[in-house]
């Protein structure tokens, strides 16, 4: 994916072009929902640049990062009419199953590449049936 990644810290919002390779992406547009995904840049430019976000206004156990995240996305769950979600709900909903998935997958690949073993790409035939 290209894209920027925003992020808040000690010294307010940071957007980023690369540095987050290593990072899981986790959808949260579902397929369907093309205007959103259209306004989505702006929103999150706007959401940035209010006042909570200012650098003098982190606190690393309750206004952190991840309260950034959070609150970007209650923002457009509100503006789409849908119900507001809980630290917990969040983290449930969005986060573990992608951490679970990501865990499983780096577990695969340590033991694949403590092994010896190699992989072959199937012939394209083989791929389709």
């Amino acid at each position: 994916f290209a894209g920027v990644v925003y992020n808040y810290d000690q010294e307010g919002v940071h957007r980023a072009g690369s540095g987050w390779e290593q990072c899981i992406s986790i959808p949260l547009v579902q397929p369907g929902m093309w205007e959103l995904l259209q306004h989505w840049d702006s929103l999150l430019e706007e959401f940035s640049l209010e006042e909570a976000w200012l650098p003098n206004r982190y606190e690393e156990q309750q206004h952190n990062c991840f309260t950034f995240a959070l609150a970007f996305v209650n923002r457009v769950r509100q503006g789409r009419g849908q119900e507001l979600l809980s630290k917990a709900q969040f983290t449930e909903s969005f986060l573990l199953p992608h951490t679970r998935e990501a865990s499983r997958y780096l577990t695969v690949h340590q033991q694949l590449a403590h092994t010896d073993v190699y992989i072959v790409p199937l012939a394209e035939q083989e791929q389709d049936s």
